[in-house]
């Protein structure tokens, strides 16, 4: 079976970084708030959305009730 070389090196930084901290997870993450703690500014904050992607991928008449052209009767 094919083994992507990628998904390998992560594995295996994974396995380096828990043996490291032995294998506690809670350890593990106090070191990474740590390291994100040193970086400051250089981390890019999400900016805070008013609408929900899932809302937004609906349009803007998302709420409405009414029948769409695709959706109304044929005029007769």
């Amino acid at each position: 079976m094919w083994e992507d070389p990628i998904v390998a090196e992560v594995r295996e930084v994974r396995e380096k970084l828990a043996a490291e901290f032995g294998f506690d997870v809670k350890a593990i993450f106090a070191d990474l708030r740590k390291r994100q703690g040193s970086l400051g500014g250089r981390l890019i904050r999400q900016k805070k959305r008013g609408v929900s992607t899932a809302e937004a991928g609906r349009g803007p008449h998302s709420g409405s009730t009414e029948p769409t052209s695709s959706e109304a009767a044929p005029a007769a």
